[in-house]
């Protein structure tokens, strides 16, 4: 079967309107569906709709507080501590973003870090924003148990992702995006669904040996990037975004697809800087374009057409998928339709028309 197509806008629409029917207020509804469909737009799948099923189910569950809104519940000087009162992740994350934001015009760069949260989808989608009010952006998150330490067998890490965003001109921004695992946890869950092979060097069994079934590798563990190094960096987000805040940490972050009696409590952490402390803002963005020019003038291997900075790919398919439509996989779209409907929304309102 081929992929169905979806109109994107139509799509945050029809999303919208399932939380609204699952008991979500508007605005937030609409950031939740933004999220998850900036995810989709840009490729990364694993963070896209496929994750409204377990968030609506969660929902469903009592285990995310919709009635509530995030708090600043301490601020000094470029700091602050945000609650998120275990509200959606997406949520919680643009609470702290704003107020992160807000810092920086004040103090010159805000560090807000983030407790009883949940997943927040992808770290791209506060880095994207941020580029959006002329500001550099790093974001951490922890994540549920996934990835065992270097040398163990049992997980004790999430995937612990990190992104930057720094603006350019007329140059892509730069957007890194990545986990501190091979892949992350969402590849290999979305490689379940539809029935694929992963490769040999994303995961460990129960036992500890390399596999290529997702499933064998759900219920083993994921392997850091670079070795120790990822482990290393790993840890250290752990510890800023957990520790640090007062959210939980390794294995005390539940997990969102297994534990049924309690919130996930994850951590985040937001870094801003405003660029004009530094330099007039046209001015960096011009120098960026410059540098941006220089390391894609790079002498390029046989076959290379093109150097791409970090995240350019994805904004290049975002792009083309606002043009031509979101691809969903057979699975997906018979999943969500069954969704929409218990909500009764109709999710072919959102099948891309050319």
């Amino acid at each position: 079967m081929h992929p169905a197509l979806f109109h994107w806008k139509r799509l945050e629409q029809v999303v919208t309107e399932v939380l609204v029917q699952a008991g979500a207020r508007h605005e937030h509804a609409s950031l939740v569906a933004e999220s998850l469909i900036h995810a989709d737009l840009r490729g990364i799948e694993s963070h896209g709709l496929a994750r409204l099923p377990i968030y609506i189910q969660r929902i469903e569950a009592g285990l995310i507080e919709l009635n509530d809104e995030p708090v600043v519940w301490k601020q000094e000087g470029a700091t602050a501590l945000v609650d998120g009162k275990n509200h959606l992740g997406a949520v919680v994350g643009v609470a702290a973003l704003e107020e992160a934001i807000k810092l920086s015009r004040q103090m010159g760069i805000g560090l807000v870090g983030v407790r009883h949260s949940n997943h927040f989808g992808s770290c791209s989608y506060y880095a994207e924003r941020a580029i959006t009010e002329g500001k550099i952006l790093i974001v951490l998150s922890n994540a549920p148990e996934a990835m065992a330490p270097t040398g163990g067998i049992r997980p004790f890490f999430g995937t612990n992702p990190i992104a930057a965003g720094i603006p350019a001109g007329e140059e892509p921004s730069f957007l890194l995006d990545m986990a501190t695992s091979v892949a992350a946890r969402g590849k290999i869950a979305l490689a379940v669904k539809k029935g694929e092979s992963i490769p040999a060097d994303w995961a460990i069994d129960a036992n500890g040996k390399e596999t290529t079934d997702p499933t064998k590798a759900l219920l083993g563990s994921l392997l850091p990037i670079g070795g120790a190094k990822g482990y290393g960096l790993a840890m250290f987000i752990d510890i800023l975004c957990g520790l640090l805040t007062g959210a939980a940490t390794g294995p005390h972050v539940k997990s969102l697809y297994d534990n049924w009696h309690d919130p996930q409590n994850v951590g985040h952490l937001f870094l801003t800087v405003d660029i004009e402390r530094f330099m007039p803002l046209p001015d960096f963005c011009a120098n960026m374009d410059a540098y941006i020019r220089e390391v894609k003038s790079v002498p390029r291997k046989e076959g290379v057409s093109d150097i791409f900075i970090p995240g350019e790919i994805e904004s290049r398919k975002k792009l083309e998928r606002m043009e031509n439509g979101i691809p969903f996989d057979p699975n997906l779209t018979k999943e969500l339709s069954q969704l929409c409907r218990t909500y009764g929304v109709d999710l072919q309102a959102a099948c891309y028309l050319p």
